[in-house]
């Protein structure tokens, strides 16, 4: 297992940024405050490996395509996140289903776990993660997505009162729409260079 830390910190750095202004963060925020927030922690990072692990399965058997194929779909994906996020979230403003005042580790952990897991599919954040491991390690990408995944949902339980009210969520949308948009020109750029 080769692990490259410039993959890793690519990695954490897009998903990070893509996930902030994602309804999960808010989800997470919402459970933490009518459950115990580190039995929350446990079941959204429990979904988020999950689901990283399905991104990155998905982004190997991409990656065995040829490379000009590859870096061309890695081009479109990177180009529609930035697109998906530069355009505005627009109709973000509903909740999620009003959660329940819930006790217990496993009523928490699978509440948490569910809401997220059922969430995240085929979300931004899959999708970036599939497209990085396709040309990336996919070890190296698993750990940067994870570790950005489950800092952003300790981050949402821990200070998403404190980034609402301080950070437009629109600035955070903008600074990742423009890093997927360099990255979509770089990959197409490389297609015809080589």
């Amino acid at each position: 297992m080769h692990l490259d830390p410039l993959a890793i910190i690519t990695a954490f750095g897009l998903i990070f940024l893509a996930e902030l202004p994602d309804k999960t963060m808010f989800a997470s925020l919402a459970m933490g405050t009518r459950m115990r927030p580190l039995y929350v922690w446990f079941g959204t990072s429990s979904a988020f490996i999950v689901h990283v692990a399905i991104a990155v399965g998905a982004g190997s058997l991409i990656g065995l395509l040829p490379e000009w194929t590859v870096k061309l779909v890695s081009a479109s994906l990177f180009a529609f996140g930035a697109f998906i996020l530069l355009r505005g979230s627009g109709g973000d403003d509903d909740d999620d289903a009003e959660v329940k005042t819930v006790t217990g580790f496993w009523p928490v952990y699978s509440t948490a776990f569910m809401a997220v897991f059922i969430s995240e599919w085929g979300d931004l954040t899959q999708i970036t993660t599939a497209n990085l491991a396709a040309s990336n390690g996919t070890w190296s990408t698993a750990i940067g997505s994870a570790a950005a995944l489950m800092s952003v949902s300790a981050l949402a339980l821990l200070a998403g009162k404190f980034i609402a009210k301080r950070v437009p969520l629109k600035t955070v949308q903008r600074i990742g729409g423009i890093c997927m948009l360099g990255l979509a020109i770089w990959t197409g750029v490389e297609i015809f260079t080589g």
